[in-house]
């Protein structure tokens, strides 16, 4: 690679004038004398400012994912602050005023059937809905991402290794499993999300390996490998800052996933206890006087269903600006 096919407005390292290889001068590692070994050894990150600030830059023009992460922040900043703006105590039982509907007076979406608020245990319940999200989510990054970045960066008999156990714990029904696995530790909502969380752990893993093994064969890596610069340069300062934009894009993808699948656990008993709430155990506990008080099932079924969209929206818009970002670079 000579300095004529490196963009300048991305030139990263110290400037050409300071690493070029006078001519005559000892080629470096299988370089061409005059070779400029700041381009080689220092390649951009691809775009000016690199390829994660890109990356962002693309995703504030795509007014979906704009929106969808407006929507997020919202129900984030709901679940930071539930605890001081829920009208009443989200577990507080008041038998007299038991399956009131909506705009009852001190009751603005209804009670129970055990007379709680239903306002306050759906605040309540964005903070324990989000933070089974988290959990999930971390738990599948801390398995999958440096299982999947090994295999590809290292290959050979361990990533044969791993793909195989990988395939196999994809080839299980999901839900059965986590179900299987709520099962042998027990229900409630840690373990559930931990269930969760490993079956969504080889989708990571599949994931981060496919795109370091694409980023081992770029030019730029290459390069800098031949030249003599060592694994861990090139892992810091090639690879993983790459590896951001697509991870940004999965993550957004499988926390809808995660919020069905904690939706259904709680359905199904197996994940947040009573007298916790979360938006899966309050559709369990409506839809036993769905005919009666139908608005029990629909609020939180609401809920759901508009995070699932917003990430859903955020996930298309995320992979909208990755795809543009490629196609620039071809």
């Amino acid at each position: 690679m000579t300095q004529s096919q490196t963009d300048p407005t991305t030139q990263t390292g110290p400037t050409t004038s300071e690493l070029s290889v006078a001519p005559g001068a000892p080629a470096a590692a299988g370089l061409p004398a005059g070779t400029d070994v700041a381009a080689v050894s220092h390649p951009p990150v691809r775009h000016r400012g690199g390829a994660w600030s890109n990356f962002r830059r693309r995703v504030a023009k795509n007014t979906g994912a704009v929106i969808a992460l407006g929507v997020l922040g919202v129900l984030v900043l709901i679940a930071v602050v539930a605890p001081w703006i829920t009208p009443a105590d989200p577990n507080q039982q008041d038998l007299r005023s038991v399956l009131l509907p909506p705009f009852s007076d001190g009751y603005p979406l209804g009670s129970d059937q055990l007379g709680r608020d239903i306002l306050s245990r759906l605040i309540m319940g964005t903070r324990v809905s989000l933070l089974a999200i988290v959990l999930a989510l971390a738990v599948a990054m801390v398995i999958g991402v440096p299982a999947g970045f090994l295999s590809g960066f290292l290959g050979g008999r361990f990533d044969m290794i791993v793909m195989r156990l990988n395939d196999a714990a994809m080839s299980f029904p999901p839900l059965l499993l986590a179900i299987a696995l709520v099962g042998v530790l027990g229900p409630s909502l840690r373990n559930a999300m931990i269930a969760v969380g490993i079956l969504l752990a080889p989708r990571f893993l599949r994931l981060v390996r496919g795109v370091v093994i694409g980023l081992k064969e770029e030019t730029f890596v290459e390069a800098s490998r031949s030249i003599g610069t060592r694994t861990r340069t090139i892992i810091v300062r090639h690879i993983l800052p790459n590896t951001l934009s697509p991870l940004t894009v999965a993550i957004a993808v499988t926390a809808g996933y995660a919020m069905l699948s904690e939706a259904g656990l709680s359905f199904l008993g197996l994940g947040v206890q009573p007298p916790d709430a979360s938006w899966g155990s309050m559709i369990r506990e409506g839809f036993l006087y769905f005919g009666r008080a139908p608005w029990l099932g629909i609020f939180p079924g609401v809920l759901i269903a508009l995070t699932v969209f917003t990430f859903v929206t955020l996930g298309d818009g995320l992979r909208d600006a990755l795809g543009r970002e490629e196609r620039t670079e071809s």
